[in-house]
């Protein structure tokens, strides 16, 4: 993915016209990082934001005892670390390279002296908050009134972007159940039964989605 295609992918960009692409090219920074390697750590002064270009970034917390809780993982063309354009501070989380990845960094004092001269620009943005703030809310609402099997359902139809059949995980089962609220026990009976029930075929991390459609309604159930 290149860097025009990534930004224009992006929903914090949404409705982006060629001379902001220039724009945004123009002030953002390309980084390499290996696998395993901290793109930063919780607590640092946030500086500016991401794109993966290239790779994934994990982005976690660590409870005091040191545990991972994996919030999400930031493929090629989603932002992460978004708050720091606006908020005054430190990064809330950790991220870090779960394989050779490659971003395009946005300095937050260049952005905010574009959005100075760009309002269409800024206001674009500002919706392309407000869309990640209702997926956080998507998010919450899912954790809230769905059970372990839609949950994982819909973490496996948006891994594959309803459309690739084949996927891996690209987090342990371990760190996704600790993503999804739920013991990596419950998970693992919630994969044997999606795949009992002819859903998905499963080995090891990586997983064939056999049936869509029924993927979906499992996603949409609520609990009873």
């Amino acid at each position: 993915m290149d860097e025009r295609e990534a930004i224009k992918s992006c929903p914090l960009f949404v409705g982006v016209t060629d001379s902001d692409l220039d724009d945004l090219t123009r002030i953002a920074r390309r980084q390499q990082y290996a696998k395993d390697q901290m793109v930063f750590s919780e607590g640092e002064e946030a500086t500016g934001f991401y794109i993966p270009l290239e790779g994934k970034i994990k982005i976690f917390k660590l409870s005091p005892e040191g545990r991972e809780r994996v919030l999400r993982i930031a493929h090629p063309g989603r932002t992460f670390a978004e708050a720091a354009i606006f908020d005054v501070g430190v990064f809330p989380a950790c991220a870090q390279a779960i394989e050779p990845s490659v971003l395009l960094f946005f300095p937050k004092q260049a952005i905010l002296d574009l959005l100075h001269c760009n309002a269409q620009l800024a206001i674009n943005m500002i919706g392309g908050v407000s869309r990640i703030l209702r997926e956080m809310m998507d998010h919450m609402e899912s954790l809230t009134f769905k059970d372990v099997p839609s949950r994982l359902a819909r973490y496996l139809l948006d891994l594959s972007d309803m459309k690739q059949r084949h996927v891996v995980l690209p987090i342990s089962k371990a760190q996704l159940a600790a993503n999804l609220n739920t013991a990596g026990e419950t998970l693992s009976r919630s994969l044997r039964k999606m795949s009992d029930d002819n859903l998905i075929e499963v080995r090891g991390r990586s997983i064939e989605i056999l049936d869509f459609q029924g993927l979906l309604d499992l996603a949409e159930r609520f609990k009873e």
